[in-house]
């Protein structure tokens, strides 16, 4: 029966470590029951598992491990507000156009700053090509006007 034991605290510190490298399954509640098992088992070589003390058992490891793991999470990881983009945040910033900008049409994409994804619709008062450094003027609804740096 010892055997089971360390089987069951070997198997519950590996999902220890799981949920350490990756936080956010919650494996640490099956973790800390499989622990605290393992060890009954140990130290009381003639538990059975099958027994109706075993649910109980359960029921008093779960809730406390879960509890923590809660409160853990909630510390590693406080809630944010999600961030947003508008467009008049971009006025002043600099960027790049990725699609050529013609004037009088939004058809023209520019990728301000440090942002990932297709770009912002621009326009222009003049042409300007595909690579140009450009900074936002203003912002009309979903699009930019830009103007070409020199």
């Amino acid at each position: 029966m010892m055997t089971w034991g360390i089987v069951l605290i070997a198997v519950g510190i590996i999902l220890f470590i799981m949920e350490a490298a990756e936080p956010g399954f919650f494996i640490a509640i099956p973790a800390g029951v499989l622990i605290t098992l393992g060890f009954i088992i140990i130290a009381v070589p003639d538990f059975d598992l099958l027994s109706l003390w075993t649910p109980l058992i359960v029921a008093l490891v779960v809730l406390p491990m879960m509890f923590l793991s809660m409160r853990y999470y909630q510390y590693i990881s406080p809630p944010s507000k999600p961030t947003t983009t508008m467009t008049t945040s971009l006025e002043g910033k600099e960027g790049i156009v990725i699609k050529e900008i013609k004037p009088g049409e939004i058809s023209g994409k520019v990728k301000v700053g440090d942002e990932i994804g297709g770009g912002w619709s621009a326009t222009a008062d003049e042409k300007i090509e595909e690579g140009a450094r450009v900074r936002v003027k203003k912002s009309k609804g979903v699009h930019v006007v830009v103007e070409r740096l020199n």
